[in-house]
């Protein structure tokens, strides 16, 4: 594997654990050199842009850089259910999506696997895949990292999920979050310049930066939205999320173990409009349902 020294001193994410993953050795995402994933199928919960009417090509990866206490995905990102898998295995997967109609490619939390992920879809390229690829990411990449991914990567949906580190300690038990967040998102948008869309509406180029509001945490995410806005303008599209449920260890947060009141939400989705925010998206009510939630059953693997 040509990228394969990425690995061998890892320091894809801002964990930097420096581990070397090709002689088996993990660090936080308890990750080696093996390819991990628990599930491959079309999915029709994106942004419009990006699911259509035919589903985005989800590859749902094991494990995270992360260690949200109310993660939804918690049974991948911190349990580690999945099945391994080979190089050319993921590049068969991705064929296998765009035999389906898929609009997209779409790499859901990738950030550990980034170099075999890189060789997949030269492999598939090689094989006929000419659907954009969508890098899903919580954000918590090494610039490096992303850098990695120019040419390879079409279309990005980082999260930017906090602006004060106190709440990514408490929550997602990580350091400097908005600080490399940021960094990796302005990556980000240099690669791919303004949104491009094609005569259907979808995307085929682009930056959509995702933020969940949580509860309590009006003022925070309102922060968010004026970095947003203040640096990029209409440079990228916003995706303000209300579908934050209380999952995981969140009933051991009590200020965060209840749902997220509709006036906050409605009060971001103002403020937003008010700041002059006009490429965004917004959620209807009744999207904080496990029913949103897909199957880690191995479906595509």
């Amino acid at each position: 594997m040509k990228n394969e020294f990425m690995l061998k001193n890892c320091r894809l994410c801002a964990r930097n654990c420096s581990v070397n993953r090709i002689e088996g050795k993990t660090g936080f995402c308890r990750s080696t050199d093996k390819l991990k994933i628990a599930r491959a199928a079309l999915h029709q919960w994106e942004e419009p842009c990006i699911s259509g009417n035919r589903g985005s090509g989800t590859v749902f990866f094991t494990s995270c850089s992360l260690d949200c206490v109310f993660c939804q995905n918690h049974c991948i990102s911190q349990e580690n259910s999945g099945r391994e898998i080979s190089i050319k295995r993921l590049s068969e997967i991705f064929l296998e999506l765009q035999d389906q109609k898929a609009h997209n490619i779409n790499l859901v939390t990738p950030t550990h696997f980034v170099p075999q992920i890189i060789e997949a879809i030269k492999g598939a390229r090689d094989m006929g895949l000419t659907l954009p690829v969508v890098y899903n990411t919580s954000s918590y990449d090494n610039i490096e990292t992303i850098r990695a991914l120019e040419g390879y990567v079409d279309i990005y949906l980082p999260d930017l999920k906090y602006y004060n580190d106190k709440y990514a300690i408490k929550y997602s038990k990580v350091k400097n979050y908005f600080n490399t967040a940021s960094k990796a998102i302005e990556e980000m948008v240099r690669q791919t310049g303004k949104p491009v869309f094609d005569d259907k509406g979808m995307m085929k180029k682009g930056v959509i930066i995702r933020h969940m509001m949580l509860p309590g945490l009006l003022f925070d995410s309102k922060k968010v939205i004026d970095y947003i806005y203040n640096k990029y303008g209409d440079k990228v599209y916003i995706s303000l999320m209300n579908q934050y449920t209380p999952y995981n260890k969140a009933s051991q947060y009590p200020e965060i173990n209840k749902k997220l009141s509709k006036k906050h939400y409605d009060g971001l989705i103002n403020y937003a409009l008010e700041l002059g925010v006009k490429n965004g998206f917004i959620q209807e009510e009744g999207t904080c349902s496990e029913s949103f939630i897909p199957p880690f059953d191995n479906t595509g693997v």
